[in-house]
């Protein structure tokens, strides 16, 4: 395929974070973008107002006509269904790409920066893209969340080189051309795609090895892969030492096979946005970038949304939104919560995704959540997925061991949060609870102040 050739590009699935990524790319590059997506968000509407033309039905004749020659790309995302009509219609015109495809089409010619790993992929290629980019390489950042430094998913414009988050789902990261990759972990997910764990760590086994220098490949020091590891206060290639937070900030010293860099700033809190940081740093300084710029770099990354984001910071009330949608990511959002409010009654709101990952880790999302000093259960979102019989928010919220706990419709969430008298407040899930975080946001604002 030669992109060059090709003046539009519609998307099936334009609204998602990583096609929305793309989608501002090619725009960038003058090509004509339209799509269909299931639903209007923020997103779909940021990206019609470049100039993009988005329609939310599935519907043939919605697809504007000079978008079916050899001048068109398509571009799908695995969480559309089969039995869409549009897929279907370019399917027969055998016109049909995958967007990990085509990220493999973009990287290759570049030196490619691939972030793998079934959590802290978007943290760890966003704090990478930051780094580059203020370090002054002629960098193109495909991200799955949006940066608030930059309000984006795309950081840069380059030409040279790419970062881009490797992911696992449907083995979309074996389509990549890493020249230096991280794994950030290897945790089993996905299990509808891979059936167990041993075949997930397979996989990444298999992408780890598309990295032929093993000096170019960072880990945890926990993962049994090779390559360069990475720690926080053990012996490694790359370690954070001598950490302490100052104004709910990390500060720390990073021992790197050269030199021992002092005094690093770091504003997302959490041991795991610390590790991630790590990674970002060790990618960044093996690839030749300064220390001043990468230490300047991290002290400015203001974080992304969704990751951790404060909605509201004031001494009488805390409301924070997270996307973590597997038990892991629950655990570090609970560490980086008492770690910064020791002593204050936080209330935990989560949306379980998919019915087939709840069904799958059913009992660590509810040790998980159980942690929490209350919890209040969404309905699961189904994405991509149909109902499994017995698998619903009612029989998770059977499971989690805590006396204030409750199911409630999106419908009465805002009227159960504002009565709680918890002073920390976490939204947590990868659906449209997203959607739900500015409403939640002006009803608190009013309780406060």
């Amino acid at each position: 395929m030669n992109l060059n050739q090709i003046h539009n590009v519609y998307f099936i699935g334009i609204g998602g974070i990583g096609m929305s990524a793309l989608a501002r790319y090619f725009n960038f590059l003058g090509k004509e973008i339209a799509g269909y997506d299931k639903t209007e968000t923020e997103l779909t509407k940021e990206l019609e107002a470049i100039g993009m033309q988005i329609h939310f039905d599935d519907s043939i004749d919605k697809i504007p006509s000079h978008f079916n020659n050899e001048n068109t790309l398509v571009i799908i995302t695995p969480a559309i269904p089969t039995s869409h009509s549009e897929w279907n219609y370019f399917k027969e015109k055998n016109m049909l790409s995958k967007r990990a495809e085509v990220l493999g089409i973009i990287t290759k010619d570049t030196y490619c920066f691939a972030v793998a790993g079934t959590h802290g992929k978007t943290t760890t290629s966003s704090i990478l893209g930051h780094i580059l980019y203020e370090c002054g390489v002629d960098v193109t950042a495909f991200l799955g969340g949006i940066v608030e430094n930059y309000n984006s998913n795309l950081i840069g414009n380059g030409k040279t080189v790419t970062v881009v988050e490797a992911d696992e789902f449907d083995r979309s990261f074996l389509h990549l051309y890493p020249n230096m990759a991280c794994v950030t972990s290897m945790d089993a997910d996905h299990l509808d795609i891979y059936g167990n764990s041993d075949a997930i760590e397979a996989t990444f086994v298999e992408f780890a090895d598309k990295v032929e220098d093993k000096k170019m490949l960072f880990t945890p020091k926990s993962l049994p892969l090779d390559g360069m590891k990475i720690a926080i206060n053990e012996e490694a290639d790359f370690t954070a030492i001598n950490i302490r937070i100052e104004n709910s900030a990390y500060v720390f010293d990073v021992k790197t096979p050269s030199e021992t860099i002092k005094n690093i700033h770091f504003n997302l809190p959490g041991r795991h946005n610390l590790m991630n940081a790590l990674m970002a740093l060790a990618m960044a300084k093996t690839y030749g970038s300064p220390t001043d710029g990468i230490a300047r770099a991290l002290s400015t990354f203001n974080g992304i949304k969704r990751r951790f984001s404060y909605q509201i910071k004031t001494e009488k009330l805390v409301f924070i939104d997270d996307y973590a949608h597997h038990p892991t990511e629950i655990n570090a959002v609970h560490q980086a919560v008492r770690e910064l409010y020791p002593k204050q009654k936080v209330l935990a709101v989560f949306q379980p995704h998919l019915f087939s990952r709840t069904k799958d880790f059913a009992d660590d999302f509810a040790r998980s959540l159980s942690q929490f000093d209350e919890v209040i259960l969404l309905d699961i979102y189904p994405a991509r997925e149909l109902p499994i019989e017995g698998i619903t928010s009612q029989w998770l919220l059977s499971k989690i061991d805590n006396p204030t706990k409750k199911l409630v419709t999106k419908n009465n969430l805002i009227e159960t949060i504002s009565a709680s008298d918890a002073t920390v407040i976490v939204t947590i899930g990868a659906g449209d609870i997203g959607e739900l975080v500015k409403p939640i946001k002006e009803r608190l604002n009013e309780k406060v102040f």
